[in-house]
């Protein structure tokens, strides 16, 4: 479904060039469930943004069914976020002034969908995550775990085919780590979408069947997880 083909991509800090990504590339199949592990530095969160379409590389090529998204113009790689892939983020990124089913509308809008639709699709996946009674909530009513599952739901909203999570538990207790790494994976099985989570916690890698560890932006290992059934 989608594949990093010989990655690089360099930045020129200070007088000083970093190979965030070094030659990279990795494969990831429709329907998958993996994490994206490696120290500090490793080039993981750039990895996430190359693949999401939110960077372009130095070097080589992103392929999305085929095509090769980072030559496409800035519009298109746009659209293609916009309707084809979903980003749960660590901080939630939650807009405090809006409810939970205003901030899961939010991506519906910008694709111009009417405002029933955008109700009941907003209101469906709010259900799917267990939060349909929270609808009217806004952030600072919500605990972070349920924060957290409004940001899943905002990511699934469009139905895309990649969902991509940044540290999505870096905020949470051990609970509610749990919680939310059980939901993606029922979510993953349910829905067949493709996961790809960047976390530091080997609890979190241990809920998806693949691993893959960066380790000098590029892959150290590509590995069955221990969460592998």
């Amino acid at each position: 479904m989608i594949t990093a083909k010989d990655l690089t991509k360099i930045y020129h800090i200070g007088g000083s060039e970093v190979r965030a990504v070094d030659g990279l590339s990795l494969a990831i199949d429709k329907g998958e469930f993996l994490s994206i592990m490696g120290p500090s530095g490793s080039g993981k969160t750039t990895l996430l943004n190359l693949l999401g379409c939110l960077d372009v590389p130095t070097t080589g090529q992103v392929l999305m069914n085929g095509e090769n998204v980072g030559s496409l113009p800035p519009s298109v790689r746009t659209r293609i976020r916009r309707e084809r892939i979903g980003f749960v983020f660590q901080e939630f990124n939650l807009l405090p002034s809006l409810n939970a089913m205003e901030n899961v509308e939010l991506p519906l809008r910008y694709m111009g969908i009417k405002s029933s639709e955008r109700h009941s699709r907003a209101l469906a996946a709010l259900e799917k995550v267990g939060l349909r009674e929270r609808a009217k909530h806004r952030p600072t009513q919500l605990s972070g775990g349920e924060q957290q599952r409004v940001a899943i739901a905002r990511a699934l909203v469009t139905e895309p085919v990649l969902v991509l999570a940044d540290e999505p538990t870096g905020e949470l207790d051990t609970e509610n780590t749990m919680r939310i790494m059980e939901l993606m994976r029922e979510l993953n099985r349910e829905l067949d979408q493709t996961f790809a989570i960047v976390t530091h916690d080997p609890m979190v890698a241990d809920y998806t069947r693949r691993r893959v560890i960066l380790r000098d932006g590029k892959v150290e290992k590509d590995q069955l997880s221990a969460g592998t059934e």
